[in-house]
């Protein structure tokens, strides 16, 4: 595809306006066609801060009017399956933020409707595509050796008070904890055999702490950390293969040990990114990047719908196999 991409887009909501439409509006080769949302006064704001001239309330309308080759749907997982599945059949790309839906059975009929369409389905899962975190992976890699076991870390703070996801539409591992599980099975390489887990409340009404011991098919061992009744935000990784390990906390920094040295190289996230913009060194551009490639290229995405899928189904294994 020589020309422009153009992308429709629904949903004017804070993810949107931070991260997601700033990456889209760097991109030389792609057109913001339309934007749609069902609040004018956010409808509005959003598009004139974009320079969007073509705005809706009726998804429908929109598509119709402006013609687009792909569309960004940003809405609540509750709200998503509909609107996906109406692009999908329109013959569109579909971008969608994390969780693809409140079930795996949801994703996985994305993932039908877009093979059977034949478009490409892609799914924000941002952490795979955080430049320093992909540039330890490489470094890793690069020492010749396998990855054998990598860490996911996933800790934040919810007041006793508080209502869980979308007040209830969604439980904590399955809307924003699977970001971590996402990101162990792509340090892995590999697909999940065996799970072994502890769900607890810790005093809530839903639960709120999440770790796992995850086997890959490929000898990596996989462990998830993941706690909502912690002091506050920490979200790191580590990587070791034979001889090197990489820990990586892309909101600041990562070091890398070798060969028993105390390190080989300190990373700055933001020096990695060349950015001090969060939607750069946090992944989200380079996530759109990505996504604009596949639909101009016609290669599936890394976090396609169909990988996608997998990640829910390694959720569903953390949620079966308590110890």
């Amino acid at each position: 595809m020589n020309e422009k991409v153009r992308v429709a887009l629904i949903g004017a909501g804070g993810m949107a306006n931070r991260v997601h439409y700033p990456s889209l509006a760097e991109f030389d080769d792609v057109e913001m066609v339309g934007l749609c949302d069902l609040v004018e006064e956010k409808l509005n704001e959003t598009a004139d801060r974009f320079g969007i001239q073509n705005r809706y309330t009726d998804y429908r309308q929109m598509l119709e009017e402006t013609g687009p080759h792909a569309v960004y749907i940003l809405m609540p997982p509750h709200h998503l399956y509909d609107l996906v599945i109406d692009c999908l059949e329109h013959g569109l790309h579909v971008f969608i933020e994390k969780p693809p839906g409140v079930t795996t059975h949801q994703i996985r009929w994305m993932a039908e409707f877009a093979e059977k369409n034949g478009v490409l389905g892609m799914v924000g899962f941002n952490r795979r595509y955080i430049p320093l975190l992909n540039l330890c992976r490489d470094k890793v890699l690069a020492h010749d050796s396998p990855m054998h076991q990598v860490v996911s870390t996933f800790y934040k703070w919810m007041d006793a008070e508080m209502h869980p996801y979308y007040n209830g539409a969604v439980d904590i591992l399955t809307s924003d904890a699977v970001h971590a599980v996402d990101t162990i099975r792509y340090l892995a390489g590999g697909e999940a055999t065996k799970v072994a887990s502890s769900v607890r409340s810790l005093g809530m009404k839903y639960d709120v702490s999440f770790n796992a011991l995850v086997e890959f098919d490929n000898g990596c061992l996989g462990i998830l950390l993941s706690n909502w009744r912690c002091g506050g935000r920490v979200h790191q990784f580590e990587m070791h293969a034979a001889g090197i390990s990489a820990f990586v906390n892309p909101d600041y920094e990562a070091v890398i040990h070798a060969e028993g040295e105390e390190f080989v190289v300190r990373l700055n996230t933001k020096e990695v990114a060349g950015s001090e913009e969060n939607f750069k060194f946090y992944g989200f551009y380079d996530q759109a990047r990505h996504f604009i490639d596949c639909v101009k290229s016609g290669q599936e995405p890394s976090s396609s719908f169909q990988d996608a899928v997998k990640s829910m189904e390694l959720v569903d294994k953390i949620y079966r196999s308590c110890i």
